[in-house]
């Protein structure tokens, strides 16, 4: 541990999470705004679904914590929208578990601390033809699933009073967003990972908390 202690913002989620850091990526971008602001901690598991994520969330988060974290961005939802598996490969989750899921995972951050604020990110669209063109269709993913992932997770939001980020019609509205979004289909490009941060920065802005997370209004560390 290291000093003076900083607002703690946690990015946890499936590999959207995880390589944030990577290719211009949302994480890498959070951390240079918020240079000498706040600590961004980056809990990012590749493949995972709602289902793990549930099962660790008092690990990754425990309730009786010294410090808690000021903000939590989380994503799951891409890999609980692959089509079922048989062969019991998939980590598809159907929709109501998964949105019982998330609920569950809301319910214990919010339950962290009187000061800790969420944001989640809705499932994102995908370049189904580049998709298939790097994994094959073994295991499927379509937009028409990922779009009722996106929206079931968005009416849970506001159902619960958790600020969401509709990513998968923010990525859409993006010109030639197909094309330029993905690296492998799926996966944020710099360009993908552009929107997601910009997102995420309007929502800070917007957000009528006390105190602020907005970085124009937060104090820097050793002016």
């Amino acid at each position: 541990m290291v000093g003076p202690l900083r607002p703690m913002f946690v990015l946890f989620g499936s590999s959207i999470v995880q390589f944030s850091y990577t290719n211009g990526g949302w994480g890498a971008h959070l951390t240079t705004v918020y240079s000498r602001q706040a600590d961004i901690v980056l809990r990012g598991y590749s493949g995972w679904n709602s289902k793990r994520a549930l099962a660790i969330v008092d690990q990754v988060f425990p309730q009786d914590a010294v410090v808690q974290p000021d903000l939590v961005i989380t994503y799951f939802g891409g890999n609980d929208a692959m089509e079922y598996n048989p062969s019991g490969t998939s980590p598809h989750v159907p929709l109501e578990e998964y949105i019982e899921n998330m609920r569950k995972i809301a319910l214990h951050l919010k339950g962290l601390s009187d000061k800790t604020r969420l944001i989640f990110l809705s499932c994102p669209p995908l370049n189904e033809e580049q998709y298939i063109s790097a994994y094959g269709n073994e295991i499927v993913r379509t937009n028409e699933t990922s779009e009722r992932y996106s929206e079931a997770l968005l009416k849970l939001c506001k159902e619960i009073g958790v600020k969401a980020i509709d990513l998968f019609n923010s990525i859409r509205r993006k010109d030639n967003w197909q094309n330029i979004s993905f690296t492998d289909g799926i996966h944020l490009s710099a360009e993908g990972s552009s929107i997601v941060a910009e997102e995420i920065e309007k929502v800070l802005k917007q957000a009528e908390w006390e105190p602020s997370l907005n970085s124009d209004s937060m104090p820097t560390e050793f002016p």
